[in-house]
């Protein structure tokens, strides 16, 4: 036991330890995971349809997520009104879709039959709050895969090689990076014009195109002070090709900035998903995004519940993730851990 207790601890076990030390680091994890958690299960905490249904002698399994013929006709509210004493249902919490209109409750204030309002379409707010966090964080999960990919590539590349390469590559990043984001976002999804899960995929697209550059910067100044360590001129004196020592030796030694970036850039997306929607190019309105709620405020601002909840949505997740990447680069940093 004693030779046990006395085994090193390893790097991403001391990493784990420094961050949980810090209440608040750990309270952002638990919320980035209950967000998750949240995005993944929407159809079961907000839907039009129920659970679990015994309808006229017939029982539907998941009927908010396979959505049976038989019941195409049918919401929670008109369901609740036909059924038989010898039927039942489990409703979910909100018994309203992101995108089921309740025309007698047209802009109606927080009440308890819509927790949190209604839009100016009759649409509940709590349900298309619920199901804008798939969306929002679709989107920054894989804008993020989408630019950590591109900057690990063009930055391994420009400082490994060096030389001529390197020059052009980071002229072509200082171009990249000089442009202003929106205007170059605006630009390319009013050229794409995409409709319906695509437009998730056109933002996820033209964000990881545009925002690659600080990744690329990271991982370039960490190559060109990895490139001279012993291990890798060991690596390279014994013959390794340059592809295994980029892969096996440098890259995965000059993760730790790229992880720290990473989640800056996640929050950084979540709010540009939220601007670009707001101005009407980012996801379409028939869709449940925190942005595209607070565009229905500028036409009727007296009500004040389409600004407040989904805004505060936008704040909350953008907040836990600029948290959680400052707790990652005080537990990497050994310079910052004091």
């Amino acid at each position: 036991m004693s030779d046990v207790a006395n085994l090193p601890e390893t790097y991403l076990r001391m990493v784990s330890r420094e961050y949980m030390r810090h209440r608040l680091h750990r309270l952002s994890l638990h919320a980035i995971m209950s967000l998750a958690l949240l995005a993944l299960v929407a159809d079961f905490v907000a839907c039009d349809r129920p659970i679990l249904l015994s309808f006229r002698g017939t029982l539907y399994l998941l009927p908010n997520l396979v959505d049976p013929p038989a019941l195409r006709a049918y919401d929670n509210q008109r369901l609740a009104d036909e059924m038989n004493p010898s039927d039942w249902a489990v409703f979910p919490p909100v018994p309203w879709g992101y995108n089921s209109h309740d025309l007698e409750a047209v802009l109606a204030p927080p009440s308890a039959q819509h927790w949190l309002g209604t839009d100016s379409g009759g649409r509940d707010v709590l349900a298309r709050v619920v199901h804008g966090s798939r969306v929002s964080l679709a989107v920054g999960v894989l804008s993020v895969a989408v630019l950590v990919s591109i900057g690990m590539f063009i930055g391994s590349i420009a400082a490994y090689f060096g030389g001529v390469l390197d020059l052009l590559l980071m002229r072509f990043l200082e171009i990249v990076h000089a442009v202003p984001t929106i205007l170059v976002l605006v630009t390319m999804l009013a050229l794409i014009m995409p409709t319906g899960w695509h437009s998730v995929v056109a933002m996820m697209v033209v964000i990881g195109l545009v925002r690659w550059t600080d990744v690329a910067r990271l991982v370039r100044g960490e190559i060109l002070r990895i490139r001279t360590m012993p291990y890798v001129e060991a690596a390279r004196a014994l013959g390794a090709g340059h592809a295994r020592i980029l892969l096996r030796h440098i890259l995965p030694n000059a993760l730790a900035p790229v992880l720290v970036a990473a989640t800056f850039a996640m929050a950084s997306a979540i709010l540009l998903e939220g601007a670009l929607s707001f101005l009407g190019f980012g996801i379409p309105e028939d869709m449940a995004s925190w942005g595209g709620m607070l565009n229905d405020v500028r036409g009727h601002t007296g009500a004040w519940w389409l600004a407040v909840f989904p805004g505060a949505a936008i704040f909350f997740t953008v907040t836990v993730y600029n948290l959680a990447g400052e707790g990652l680069r005080d537990a990497i940093d050994p310079r910052l851990r004091a």
